[in-house]
């Protein structure tokens, strides 16, 4: 009867704990124990990975939470993925896990949801560092771009879907080499786009690219450290017009390299978090 009440109690524990933990839509990985936090948000079908030699720099002295999102890069897919429900996902995680102002580093979707998330909660977030992410990313070739409501994806998800397997990859393979320099790195990232849930990787490009957050980040109260790939120097008027609403904004723009700043200009991108992340 002992023994029976015992495994009773240790399955309820346990089947509670994985509810906890599957009420997150993202698998998270806590290392460091300093008394700041950072939570390190990875970029449209990225691993947390991403974010390792930021992880190794800085938890010696913070407590890190390094993120994945749910049917990316092998992370176990959740239902209904959307920008807004990731979004209410780390904000609950930060809330219930009693996390106090933490410092958000989101790189390209990443740091899409750390303006959101910023934006939505501002008591919640000391600070926000936005790699290479803009409020609204359609409006660059769209000046009239405006944000459906109840948009309809199941074309796009339709056609993602149904990609061959080997399409898809090529497909990846082709598109990397416009996101990132540093040819060591190229494979490891088409790699966890190819790893990534299809259905999770389709619904979710459908929905980041409806996105506009140009007027919800006039509610941003915290400092906002915003690295720009290089690039983008040659459309600083469109780029200054996206972040018009934010005011705390501190746009830097990097030497060289592409989407993946923390690969391509590393000791730059070290050198600018350094700087942000050390000031009062």
């Amino acid at each position: 009867m002992k023994n029976l009440l015992f495994f009773s109690t240790f399955l309820l524990i346990n089947i509670q704990s994985f509810g906890q933990i599957s009420d997150y839509p993202f698998e998270v990985e806590k290392s460091g124990n300093g008394n700041r936090t950072i939570v390190l948000i990875p970029g449209f079908a990225s691993s947390g990975e991403v974010w390792a030699e930021t992880k190794a720099v800085y938890e010696k002295e913070y407590t890190c939470y390094t993120l994945t999102m749910a049917g990316f890069a092998e992370a176990k897919p959740s239902p209904n993925p959307s920008f807004e429900n990731w979004k209410v996902g780390i904000a609950k995680f930060i809330k219930e896990k009693n996390i106090v102002k933490p410092i958000l580093i989101g790189h390209s979707m990443g740091g899409g949801l750390a303006m959101a998330i910023a934006a939505d909660y501002p008591k919640l977030i000391q600070k926000i560092v936005v790699v290479d992410a803009l409020p609204c990313l359609a409006a660059l070739t769209n000046p009239n771009f405006k944000h459906q409501e109840n948009i309809d994806c199941s074309g796009m998800v339709n056609q993602i879907t149904a990609l061959p397997k080997e399409q898809f990859h090529q497909m990846q393979k082709m598109t990397m080499p416009q996101l990132i320099e540093n040819k060591e790195m190229i494979e490891t990232v088409v790699n966890w786009s190819i790893q990534s849930d299809r259905q999770t990787f389709a619904e979710m490009y459908c929905d980041f690219s409806n996105t506009d957050l140009r007027e919800k980040i006039k509610s941003i109260e915290c400092p906002s450290l915003v690295l720009l790939e290089s690039n983008f120097t040659s459309i600083k008027p469109e780029i200054k017009e996206q972040f018009e609403n934010l005011k705390s904004a501190d746009l830097q723009y990097a030497n060289q390299g592409l989407h993946f700043i923390m690969y391509d200009d590393k000791e730059w991108y070290f050198n600018q978090l350094e700087n942000f992340l050390t000031k009062d």
